[in-house]
């Protein structure tokens, strides 16, 4: 795909972010596997739930936009889940764990942040206000989860993790 107006890119970013948020979907229950900390467990399902929403969501703007709902490879994304899964199978310490998955996730989170932030924005200087308004509901729920995460490492993951 050629790139060459504000539409296509936000076309292309598009389809970037929904091949991320299904790759997020299929890492969620491996690292709620690899959690040992109930509160945290709990926020990664909630959030697989989340993320199953954000698909339809997007699926909803490509939609509207007349176009077929198709991911384009993220390689930002292939390469956090990548390091999320190295990373974890390093780690032998079930405490120290949980302190690395909610790093993890977080970078995940810091990414589709910046990724909802943009199009968002994009869509509403295209005049797409439908898919503004679906993109700033997801960007609100990836900001609750930054800060869910944020205050679970805070209340006791990283202190136990210190301990």
């Amino acid at each position: 795909m050629s790139i060459e107006t504000l539409d296509d890119l936000f076309l292309h970013t598009l389809k970037d972010v929904l091949y991320a948020e299904r790759k997020i979907l299929k890492a969620l229950p491996k690292m709620a596997r690899k959690a040992t900390d109930p509160a945290l467990k709990a926020a990664l399902s909630s959030h697989h739930d989340e993320t199953e929403t954000h698909i339809l969501r997007l699926e909803e703007v490509f939609d509207g936009l007349g176009k077929a709902a198709r991911g384009a490879k993220c390689d930002a994304m292939v390469g956090l889940i990548e390091e999320a899964e190295g990373l974890m199978s390093e780690i032998g310490d079930t405490e120290t764990m949980d302190a690395a998955i909610i790093s993890l996730a977080q970078a995940v989170e810091h990414y589709e942040i910046a990724r909802y932030g943009t199009l968002a924005k994009w869509a509403g200087q295209l005049g797409h206000k439908p898919a503004e308004k679906l993109l700033n509901e997801t960007l609100d729920d990836e900001y609750a989860a930054d800060k869910a995460l944020s205050n679970l490492a805070e209340a006791r993951v990283n202190a136990t993790a210190a301990a």
